[in-house]
Parts: C-alpha cells; structure tokens; sequence
C-alpha cells in the first residue's frame, strides 16, 4: 500500500479506473518509461491506456479465440 501512495495523483487517479489490475510497482514502471518518452503526463496515461487495451485484445484472443469484441482491437 506504500507503493501506491507514492504514485503521483495523476497515476492514482488513472488505477482507480483502470481496467486490469496493476501492481503499483508495475504501473509506475510503464509510466516511468511512457513519461521518459513523452516528456507529458497525459501522453504517458494515454500510452497506458493503449498497453492495457493491448493485453485485453492479448487476452481476449487466448480465452474466447478471437470472439470477443476486445480481441479485434490492437
């Protein structure tokens, strides 16, 4: 629970609805880097936002064998 109390707000406020459930640890590294790329925190949470949707459409495909509607994203 420390670790995610010193995620940023911005970070925070983006797990809270998030779709999968992220680690702290594993959330601050994705943005970290999304951040590094970008140099702006909207940009680094819309890159989360696309590597969530992708593993979904990952995940998707593997359970329902591509009929879910997610697996047809990515």
């Amino acid at each position: 629970m420390q670790e995610y109390d010193r995620l940023p707000a911005e970070l925070r406020s983006w797990l809270a609805s998030a779709i999968l459930p992220w680690r702290a640890k594993s959330v601050r590294r994705a943005y970290d880097r999304a951040y590094a790329r970008t140099g702006d925190s909207e940009q680094a949470l819309r890159e989360l936002d696309r590597i969530q949707l992708a593993q979904v459409a990952r995940d998707a495909r593997k359970v329902w064998d591509g009929l879910h509607p997610s697996a047809e994203t990515s």
